[in-house]
């Protein structure tokens, strides 16, 4: 019997007649309704014809999660009077509850993504709701993106609704061709706010950790907020683990039931935290319960301020769940769950004056998350780089270009980005592109590893994924029953995938067979191209290795370690210098006491970064053979002969690599001339030009030919450091190619090099003594070394009585010389650049001073007139 008291309660009745006018006119449409007003139930209801007078439809809702996907079909199947599985369904991964007569279809975004793929027609579909789309659920907004592909290309008539507790209405509009916007105006009560913060400061969260004071205040406040307030209380936590300390931390409450609600939880707990309790409630959820789940009886909410939202760290290859702060509109969600049904009240546990330094929104996954799946998803829709798809927000550049190098890598794209037929059957197992190849690589042993992987695995079950693999075979909790039924899916989707050699048909297909007069010819044009290896570039003389040896084990160990090898190959690590180094680069530990610790070989499945520490921290991994490690990871295995600049000399040697990881090394005498002529060029750039001999001719010429260049340009040479090493070709060769060693550097004539540099084309390397000389002459018939170390001005050290006589300055190339005038015994007596202006008001001074000092010298009063001498004065006499 239809509960049509219920159904007559739900505010988002008032909005169907606009709703339903807006499907009609555009065949799209934005609902926007707060939590608990009925658009997920009372809305595909409608839709369908169950509730109301409207045509027998079939709809399909997609939730974000398996747990939001059970609750809303069990609800609506209540709200009918019926059981699930007539004419109220639903199908999430590993379970499928539908009848003959369905219409409404509860499914969650992944299982709508992979009916695409499979029938981009959604043929016997009329109607689909994206539900919660302001979650931006990387999912979502993929299917989001898709179904409008399909609505403009192949169904026309396929309705859409997209609909949110608080989303970005005009930018979904948008997207979904300017459809009109529903607005829903939800019952809200007062709610009070009370903030709670530690009464010491917690370290901010990093990565999956949470500070363990953190927690002790929030089972604090609930405590508190019993206390204080009536009603049940609903807490927020990031995560599973948290939950569980908390009510670890709560105990037995007097007359209070303390229930736990995340994806893990059994169905019995799941039914029980959405019905009305026979005692106060105490309801520790995770975020499904903002908007998702709509839990009864709820007067007080107690905030923890976390969320938990998928990272990837590209620079070191580590991708996972991390913890972050929640942000201003997840906030006003949850509090608003505690006014739903009367005046309540929010404590939150971090202070008032953080509040506006909180983000406004959370991201969106598609701006951080690991991006391979669903570059995969574009790929096998016929778009790879995802351009033509109608997203909100387009995916980082460097996170496709990140997926498409793991895609190629594992034979899901060809060169081209186009999907091969293994990457179609990649697509259709409904797990990471990555667990996906060891599932199809390992078979027999793969599905139970792959599951293991698929969620994440209990904290208690360790780190070593071949014990987690025993104690989820003994079974005797919720996750190792989901395990279970995960594994048999597994096997079922591999047998499946195997069978089926056929590719996925992608968009341009589509458009074909939508175009009159497409036949199979056109169609098969558009099929992609065969799966082909990726090909790793090396630097210098690159072997590839014999292939490895196939990938075969026995016991538990070895399988898991097989398997895991299979989905992360780049996170392969071996033990080196107290820390395990990944074929990717990346150092990883192990925590204190674990079995992972002094296997010589790992395979990293879950890491993350400990706060201060620069390497990642091993959260999940299995014990790998040598061997296995090789094949698994063949791709990056290479052989090369490697010639640089180290510790002072050309090092050259042939090394065996794994990624980064060396495996062996042994020194080489035939290097590449090529290769040791960088190797030394990069030694000259990082020690400098001084591993070349420098005598003093050439670092005369070298200084003339600067101070040319500064004074007149072109076609004098840049002698610089920087210009030198720039064109190498130009001045060093031939002696360069020959050399094999940095003694080698120090037998070059520099001088010769340098006048290889000299503008002999023009005929302007001949006047190179006219205009920047070596010596010049002075009065006295000296010929004295020009000093060019300063190139915007030369220096003349000279004897004072030597240039008795000129009345100016000598000048090269127009420049007037700096001159040094020395005393007799080629001390500093002055310095000039003004001849005629010294001897006329300077020398007086200087010879005042000096006389006394060098009265064998002559010191004339009028030096201008005077006669140049370099001797004394009864020398002159004689």
């Amino acid at each position: 019997m239809i509960r049509d008291d219920a159904l007559a309660a739900l505010p988002v009745r008032s909005a169907l007649p606009d709703l339903t006018a807006a499907l009609d006119g555009r065949g799209t449409a934005v609902l926007v309704a707060p939590p608990g007003t009925g658009k997920t139930t009372l809305v595909p209801l409608v839709l369908a014809g169950l509730a109301g007078e409207g045509p027998a439809r079939r709809v399909v809702v997609a939730e974000p999660r398996r747990i939001a996907a059970r609750a809303a079909a069990r609800r609506m199947a209540w709200l009918l009077g019926e059981k699930p599985g007539e004419s109220v369904g639903h199908t999430v991964r590993g379970e499928r509850v539908v009848g003959r007569r369905t219409r409404v279809e509860v499914v969650t975004t992944g299982v709508l993504l992979q009916r695409l793929q499979r029938d981009q027609e959604l043929a016997g579909t009329d109607v689909v709701v994206l539900d919660e789309c302001h979650e931006r659920q990387l999912d979502a907004d993929t299917a989001a993106a898709f179904l409008w592909d399909v609505r403009q290309t192949l169904r026309p008539d396929l309705r859409l609704v997209a609909a949110s507790a608080t989303t970005d209405a005009q930018g979904w509009s948008r997207l979904l061709g300017d459809a009109p916007v529903v607005e829903v105006a939800g019952v809200s009560h007062p709610v009070d706010v009370v903030w709670a913060p530690p009464a010491r400061p917690v370290r901010p969260p990093h990565g999956m950790r949470v500070d363990p004071e953190l927690l002790a205040q929030v089972a604090s406040v609930v405590r508190r907020a019993l206390a204080e307030r009536t009603g049940d209380v609903l807490c927020f936590l990031p995560g599973v683990g948290e939950i569980a300390r908390v009510a670890g931390q709560l105990g037995q409450l007097p007359g209070v039931d303390v229930l736990q609600v995340h994806g893990r939880a059994p169905a019995a707990v799941q039914d029980a935290v959405l019905s009305p309790g026979e005692r106060r409630r105490v309801v520790l959820a995770t975020s499904v319960a903002e908007s998702s789940l709509t839990v009864p009886g709820v007067r007080v909410v107690v905030d923890s301020g976390l969320a938990r939202e998928p990272r990837v760290d590209h620079a070191r290859g580590l991708s996972g769940l991390a913890t972050v702060r929640a942000s201003r509109a997840a906030g006003a969600q949850r509090a608003g769950r505690a006014g739903r049904e009367a005046p309540g009240a929010v404590y939150r546990c971090w202070a008032q004056a953080e509040d506006s330094r909180l983000p406004a929104f959370p991201a969106p996954e598609i701006k951080v998350a690991d991006l391979t799946a669903f570059a995969l998803q574009a790929a096998c829709w016929g778009d790879p780089d995802a351009s033509g798809l109608a997203l909100l927000d387009a995916p980082p550049a460097g996170a496709m270009a990140a997926a498409r190098e793991v895609l190629t890598a594992v034979g899901a794209l060809d060169p081209a980005g186009r999907t091969t037929p293994r990457g179609a059957r990649l697509a259709r197992l409904g797990v990471h592109p990555r667990l996906g190849r060891a599932l199809l690589d390992a078979p027999e042993a793969g599905a139970e590893t792959v599951a293991l992987l698929s969620e994440e695995v209990p904290r208690e079950y360790g780190d070593d994924l071949a014990a987690a693999l025993r104690r989820a075979r003994r079974g005797g909790d919720a996750y190792a029953s989901r395990w279970a039924a995960e594994v048999r899916r597994l096997r079922g989707a591999a047998g499946r995938a195997a069978e089926r050699d056929d590719s996925v048909p992608n968009r341009a297909e589509r458009e074909v067979r939508s175009t009159p007069g497409g036949g199979a010819g056109a169609g098969a044009a558009a099929r992609p191209a065969g799966a082909s290896g990726p090909a790793v570039a090396g630097t210098g003389s690159e072997r590839r290795p014999a292939a490895g040896p196939a990938l075969t084990s026995s016991g538990d160990d070895a399988t898991v370690g097989q398997v895991a090898a299979l989905a992360f190959p780049e996170r392969i690590a071996r033990w080196d210098g107290g820390s395990y180094l990944m074929v990717s680069g990346t150092r990883v530990e192990p925590a204190e006491g674990s079995a992972l610790r002094g296997a010589p070989w790992i395979v990293v499945a879950v890491a993350d970064r400990p706060v201060g520490k620069g390497h990642g921290r091993v959260r999940l991994g299995a014990a790998v053979r040598e061997d296995v490690a090789r094949a698994a990871a063949a791709s990056l295995l290479t052989e090369r002969d490697e010639v640089r600049w180290a510790d002072g000399d050309v090092m050259a040697r042939r090394v065996e690599r794994l990624g980064a990881v060396e495996l062996a090394v042994r020194p080489i005498r035939d290097a590449d001339a090529g290769l040791v002529r960088a190797a030394l060029l990069d030694g000259l750039a990082r020690d400098g030009l001084g591993l070349l001999r420098w005598p003093e001719s050439a670092r005369v010429l070298r200084q003339r030919l600067a101070f040319l260049r500064a004074r007149l340009g072109e076609p004098w040479p840049d002698v610089s450091d920087e210009a030198l090493l720039a064109r190498p070709d130009a001045w060093l060769e031939p002696e360069l190619g020959r050399a094999r060693r940095r003694a080698d550097l120090g037998r070059i004539d520099t001088g010769e090099a340098l006048a290889r540099l000299l503008p002999w084309a023009g005929g302007e390397a001949v006047r190179l003594d006219e205009l920047a000389p070596e010596r010049i002459a002075v009065p006295s018939g000296s010929r004295v070394r020009v000093d060019y170390a300063d190139p915007e001005r030369p220096v003349l050290a000279v004897k004072l009585q030597e240039m008795f006589g000129l009345r100016q300055s000598p000048e090269v190339a127009g420049v007037p010389l700096l001159v040094h005038l020395l005393s007799p015994a080629g001390r500093p007596a002055a310095v000039t650049a003004d001849l005629a202006s010294f001897w006329r008001d300077g020398y007086r001074a200087v010879r005042a001073e000096l006389r006394g000092r060098y009265p064998k010298h002559p010191w004339p009063e009028d030096p201008a007139t005077a006669e140049p001498t370099r001797h004394t004065t009864a020398r002159l006499k004689r």
